[in-house]
């Protein structure tokens, strides 16, 4: 008969309790026929009640407290004259004790897996007296275990790796499950392991838990990874039993089981001639499924007619092959390269040989493309020298350089002139012969670093450079002459033969041998009385006096020509003088004054007071300038007009003269007022420099008359004012005049009126009133005809 799990658990509880009944019964006290226990004396007694431990269910469900087992003594008569005590582990809290009768019971449900047993101490005491009737004795309760706790994986979840194509039976990883039942009693803690996912290809040994492959020649390529689940069961996996899953991730790690294969047997690239070298000129790679060390590989060429110009590396991080330049490419030497290129696993695993060779081969064709390349100098730096005394126009060297390409189109040399500034040097543009275009100096520049350009006639955009340095060599066109500005004294005590100057001379010019410089007195100073010199011959001369008694008084500075000759060829002279000062000097010989006028003049004035001076003579002259300003400021005349009325006149310009500038050409105010007298105006637009004549003016004439001539006047003054811009417009006023004799002309006017009215006047007005005139006048001659 089967029995489920819940009716087999309790029957194994209904079975401990049985159990533990029993077990109580036989603990029970038994009478000792010994004497009763007395406390007096020292005499030893025999121990009048003896018990075994106790056993208690553990998780004990029901309402009541659960009996434990009983005491009981020999001298207990059953008159309730003697009383049980408890006392230990739990006394009181768990486990209570009827005074009465000994009875023990446990008040709380116990768990085995927190405490296994507890130790408690019984004492029978008399209950009059409270004395002990019996020793005090300890037992042990022990609590019995039932299966009320499941396996548990307490390292779970796993991780585990195991090589891909490993054999059947190869061991991943090992794992446990505990069970926190009693071990030692029956199959609570007994425990057995399942796969519950992960077949068919992984198992696990049922009592050890270690997992292990199922299957041969699992492949990493085709699955790298399985998670598997792990069953463990207590109660040896029967009905009934407590169960623990837990999950473990097998990756599959790699080996060195694919060789590594091109995708392709060839490739061809192209590539300019003016690829520098170092530089890509291809990225290859073979396919390897591997990962890791396993896919390294390393690849170099093994044949072809580009070994000495290509070389290839492998790039560590993409395992691609690299292939670059060592040598520059010349399309005109040849076109085309052809490589072949082996790549091979670096780490071969013996146990896949079979698979086949871990390398294969390829080929690379690399195909160079014509690049219109500059011209060429046939070196580098050319290396020149000219004398500094070459005349203009001296041949100093030549350069050459070719087109490259197969077209070799014809050459043309210019010199870059910001490397020759100064254009010292000129360049023959189709031979390329460098000539002298100015004196050389070597002093001022010792060499000449030019860049000589090379341009293609055909593609003047291509231009090769090279270099050249131009040595200037020396000739002695340079004297000598004293090494600084000496400052020599002479003591008025000094005694003849004393060394007052010790001399040295440079020379510009730098002769191979070194400078030699002789050292001598000119004829005129040779036969002085006061010093003479003395050549050291290491370039260096002496001055010494020939007599005593130097008196500033007489004569305190003195000039000594010396004559300095240098050894070139053809050697160099010049004279330089030596200005020797008397002074008066301590007893040490160290000069203290060198003045002579101190003895002329007793008293004179000092810095300071030449200072004050100075300043007071520049106030005096800054107060007078002032002064002048402003006078000439008063005398001036404001020119401002505060009724001078807005413009109502149209200006027509028909140059490009003054402009709007030319407000001021005609004054309406004038017009308007011209039987006033009239005073001379200066206008605003310029400033005129030559003050002009007052023009005359104007007493009451006829209007026609005033008219005219204020505009004769003032195309006058425009004509010959030098400061004024050329005013050449057309003035147009709406004005007729104050108070026309004329009246009206309408010719209609005066059919009508029969007026005998005499116009002769009308001849007075000018050319433009000549019509008018011969209309209406009566005389025979007029003004203008």
């Amino acid at each position: 008969m089967k029995l489920g799990k819940v009716e087999f658990c309790h029957f194994l509880q209904i079975l401990a309790l049985f159990l533990c009944l029993s077990g109580m019964n036989q603990a029970e006290l038994t009478r000792s026929r010994s004497k009763p226990y007395f406390q007096s004396g020292r005499t030893r007694t025999k121990r009048s009640w003896v018990w075994n431990q106790f056993f208690v269910l553990e998780e004990y469900m029901g309402t009541d407290p659960l009996y434990v087992g009983k005491l009981h003594s020999d001298v207990d008569k059953g008159d309730g004259s003697i009383k049980y005590i408890l006392s230990g582990e739990g006394a009181s809290s768990i486990f209570i004790i009827d005074e009465n009768t000994g009875d023990i019971h446990a008040t709380k449900r116990l768990d085995r897996e927190e405490q296994a047993y507890y130790t408690l101490r019984a004492q029978a005491l008399d209950r009059l007296t409270n004395k002990p009737v019996e020793p005090e004795s300890e037992f042990v309760i022990k609590i019995q275990d039932i299966n009320d706790n499941e396996p548990k994986f307490l390292d779970g979840p796993y991780t585990a790796g195991v090589p891909e194509m490993s054999p059947v039976g190869t061991s991943v990883v090992q794992v446990t499950a505990t069970d926190a039942d009693d071990p030692t009693y029956g199959n609570s803690a007994r425990v057995v392991y399942s796969i519950l996912q992960g077949q068919p290809y992984f198992s696990v040994e049922p009592k050890t838990g270690v997992i292990k492959t199922a299957l041969p020649n699992m492949d990493r390529e085709a699955k790298d990874q399985y998670l598997l689940v792990i069953q463990a069961k207590d109660m040896v996996g029967q009905n009934g039993g407590l169960s623990g899953t837990t999950s473990v991730t097998v990756t599959l790690t790699d080996v060195n089981d694919n060789p590594p294969r091109f995708p392709r047997r060839s490739y061809q690239y192209n590539v300019p001639e003016s690829l520098p070298v170092a530089s890509v000129v291809a990225r290859i790679k073979a396919a390897d499924a591997d990962v890791g060390p396993n896919a390294e590989m390393e690849y170099k060429i093994v044949d072809g007619d580009g070994l000495g110009v290509f070389k290839i590396s492998v790039d560590k991080d993409t395992q691609e092959g690299i292939i670059t330049i060592q040598k520059e490419l010349d399309f005109e030497a040849k076109t085309s390269y052809t490589l072949r290129i082996e790549a091979a696993n670096m780490h071969v695993d013996p146990r896949f040989l079979s698979l086949g060779p871990f390398s294969d081969m390829t080929t690379v064709k690399i195909i160079v493309e014509d690049v219109d390349e500059p011209p060429v100098f046939t070196s580098h730096l050319y290396s020149m020298v000219v004398s500094e005394a070459a005349k203009v126009g001296t041949i100093i060297g030549t350069v050459a350089a070719h087109d490259p390409d197969a077209s070799n189109s014809p050459v043309r040399y210019s010199i870059d002139r910001n490397t020759d500034l100064e254009r010292y040097f000129n360049i023959d543009a189709n031979s390329g012969v460098i000539t002298t275009a100015k004196s050389l100096d070597r002093e001022t520049n010792a060499v000449h670093n030019i860049t000589v350009l090379a341009m293609e006639s055909q593609n003047p955009a291509q231009i090769g450079r090279g270099y050249v340095a131009i040595t200037v060599l020396d000739i002695n066109d340079n004297a000598p002459e004293f090494a600084m500005e000496y400052e020599t004294t002479v003591c008025e005590n000094a005694q003849p033969g004393q060394v007052i100057q010790k001399i040295s001379a440079i020379d510009k010019d730098d002769p191979p041998n070194g400078h030699q410089f002789y050292f001598s007195l000119t004829a005129e100073a040779a036969n002085n009385h006061n010093f003479t010199l003395q050549d050291n011959k290491d370039n260096t001369a002496t001055v010494l006096t020939k007599r005593n008694g130097f008196r500033r008084q007489e004569q305190s500075v003195f000039y000594l020509p010396i004559f300095i000759v240098d050894s070139g060829s053809p050697s160099l002279s010049s004279t330089n003088t030596l200005t020797i000062r008397v002074c008066d000097c301590d007893a040490d010989g160290i000069a203290q004054t060198c003045n002579a006028e101190a003895y002329i003049l007793p008293a004179g004035l000092s810095t300071g007071a030449l200072i004050a001076i100075l300043a007071c003579v520049l106030t005096l002259l800054v107060l007078v300038l002032l002064i002048v300003t402003m006078r000439r400021r008063k005398k001036e005349p404001l020119i401002f007009d505060e009724e001078r009325d807005i413009r109502e006149n149209i200006v027509r310009y028909d140059d490009e003269g003054g402009g709007e500038e030319d407000t001021e050409a005609f004054d309406m105010a004038a017009l308007r007022n011209l039987n006033i007298m009239r005073d001379t105006k200066t206008r605003r637009d310029v400033t005129p420099e030559i003050q002009f004549l007052s023009r005359p003016t104007f007493k009451s004439i006829p209007d026609n008359v005033i008219f005219r001539e204020f505009i004769w006047e003032r195309l006058k003054e425009a004509d010959v004012d030098p400061c004024a811009p050329p005013y050449d417009s057309l003035q147009t006023y709406a004005f007729e005049g104050n108070g026309s004799v004329a009246e009206s002309l309408s010719s209609l006017d005066s059919i009508s009126s029969n007026s005998d009215q005499n116009y002769d006047y009308l001849s007075d007005w000018g050319p433009r009133f000549k019509r008018l005139a011969d209309m209406y006048g009566t005389g025979p001659d007029c003004l203008y005809s």
